[in-house]
């Protein structure tokens, strides 16, 4: 990261810090997560949530492996507030899902936990597809894709709640949830088997998401605005590298 971004980026955390609500922009930032406070992330910074012993695998090269089942999370040790992450992620399958997790629920972990069965917690999901998902979504159900994207969705699980940044998708209702998605601003992932960067940044109830070096989406107003970091296995093999984890004030 140049000198030009590391002030601009510690001019941001200081608005955000202070409370001072920051536009959503075309910010570029290739943030590497190196340098002072950032953390790598290895096996033991993990708790497996829901799945099984074959659900994730760490190897030699630094890389962890998903093999998708069963629907499950794993999550970060500790309970988390403020903090960024940074991530590259790779799906192995034409239509793969994932997703990233912040802020997920005490409880509903809990629940996951004693349940012993697939889920997902409550809390807000970055998600996590390949961009072939649309195509496999419209010969699954055949009906229009219109309601989520393939390049980087911000949005709600559960009893969580945000305001998502524009653009936002149409509202969707369920039997005990209503929500709708903040949409990317751009389309920037790549295709199955590429790598792809994520930088994550969640300050004071507020989550934005740069893919590949550009900010896309995000929202404000999150509740709650603590818990924990998860990783999710969604019926698709998807590899993670270059897991680092800053927590701040």
């Amino acid at each position: 990261m140049n000198m030009f971004h590391k002030i601009a980026t510690a001019i941001a955390l200081a608005l955000l810090l202070s409370g001072t609500h920051v536009a959503l922009a075309e910010t570029k930032a290739f943030i590497d997560g190196t340098g002072e406070g950032w953390l790598e992330l290895t096996k033991e910074d993990f708790v497996n949530v829901n799945g099984n012993d074959e659900t994730w695998t760490w190897r030699e090269d630094g890389t962890l492996h998903c093999n998708g089942k069963p629907t499950s999370v794993m999550r970060y040790k500790d309970r988390l507030t403020n903090f960024e992450m940074v991530c590259q992620w790779r799906h192995l399958r034409n239509g793969g899902n994932s997703g990233i997790f912040v802020w997920a629920q005490d409880a509903s972990i809990e629940k996951l936990a004693k349940s012993g069965r697939g889920g997902l917690p409550a809390g807000i999901e970055v998600q996590v597809l390949d961009v072939g998902y649309t195509e496999v979504y419209k010969q699954r159900h055949n009906k229009p894709a219109d309601w989520f994207t393939t390049h980087g969705d911000v949005f709600s699980v559960g009893s969580s709640t945000m305001e998502p940044f524009p653009p936002v998708g149409p509202v969707l209702e369920g039997k005990s949830f209503t929500y709708h998605r903040s949409f990317p601003s751009k389309n920037l992932s790549k295709g199955t088997g590429e790598w792809n960067h994520y930088y994550i940044r969640c300050i004071n109830g507020e989550v934005r998401l740069w893919v590949n070096g550009e900010e896309v989406s995000g929202g404000s107003n999150c509740k709650p605005a603590s818990g924990f970091l998860c990783l999710e296995s969604e019926g698709a093999p998807i590899d993670f590298k270059d897991l680092r984890l800053r927590i701040l004030p």
